[in-house]
């Protein structure tokens, strides 16, 4: 009977080990590694709970052991930590309670100055709370917040009675009016693109055959270019000069050519002997008998 009665104790005992190691594994608590215990006071742990992580640069170093309302204190709320062994704490350094966006809090140490000594096991470290990612928006972006909703509200309101207003609608009626008017008339310009289209290639047409007169006009001035200008010119200035002459000697009344046109006398003469022998031609033709005589043998 005793020996059921020491096999019970010692099961029992087994399993209240196992329940204490448990419980400090779901902790987080490695009762086997040593540790250092420091205190810190807060008026407001922002959500802080047993086993939270107490970081340093983003590295968990250690963990919340206890957290304790100051009852003969009000106000005040005492949280124990631990750090792991080989890490001393500086005076001057800050456990500051900080939330991420997810409202989850844990202790991030801020170490202070290692000139002024450190804190010794069991100190009290002084505590500050970060209010974080939402404290943040509470204290900056909410007000703001605040003071731009009566303002959108006085928007909706004038929206809605500018919506309401008839002239609106009216106003909306007439710019479907326009849009047709701009398609009709975009229709008629185009219309008339198509039956200008013929005119523009006639024109190109025109602008071809240009070019090409151009091209010849080139032609011939580089040809008159070629052309012996010099030697024409000297033969008329040569010709006006022999006419010059020519018109000299008839103007002269001493020369040959200028008695001729000038002496009416001259003139009488040979207008005389020259109807003389028109008579004699006239009176050959009817009598050639007279002046040829034809002896046959």
């Amino acid at each position: 009977m005793k020996r059921k009665e020491i096999l019970v104790g010692l099961m029992v005992t087994l399993a209240l080990v196992l329940l204490f190691f448990g419980i400090n594994f779901l902790k987080g608590v490695n009762i086997f590694k040593a540790a250092n215990y420091y205190y810190a006071g807060y008026s407001n742990v922002e959500g802080l709970a047993t086993s939270a992580p107490v970081t340093l640069n983003g590295y968990k170093v250690g963990l919340v052991r206890n957290i304790k309302y100051q009852f003969d204190n009000p106000g005040n709320v005492v949280v124990e930590f631990s750090v792991d062994k080989e890490l001393r704490l500086p005076r001057n350094t800050q456990a500051v309670i900080s939330s991420d966006l997810l409202g989850t809090a844990s202790i991030v140490l801020r170490l202070g100055d290692a000139s002024e000594g450190f804190y010794a096991v069991g100190d009290t470290v002084p505590g500050s709370v970060n209010a974080g990612l939402m404290g943040s928006v509470n204290e900056t972006i909410m007000p703001a917040v605040s003071a731009v909703i009566p303002k959108v509200d006085t928007l909706l309101t004038s929206l809605n009675t500018l919506v309401s207003d008839p002239a609106l609608a009216t106003s909306v009626r007439r710019i479907d009016d326009i849009t047709l008017e701009l398609d009709a008339s975009v229709r008629s310009l185009r219309s008339l693109m198509e039956a200008l289209a013929p005119t523009v290639q006639n024109v190109n047409s025109i602008t071809t055959n240009v070019d090409t007169i151009t091209g010849n006009l080139t032609v011939v001035s580089a040809a008159l270019a070629e052309a012996p200008v010099d030697s024409l010119m000297n033969e008329l200035n040569r010709t006006a000069a022999n006419l010059e002459q020519l018109t000299a000697a008839l103007n002269n009344p001493d020369s040959s050519i200028g008695r001729l046109t000038s002496d009416p006398e001259l003139y009488n003469n040979i207008n005389a002997t020259v109807m003389s022998l028109d008579s004699l031609f006239v009176d050959i033709k009817r009598n050639p008998k007279r002046y040829i005589s034809i002896k046959l043998l």
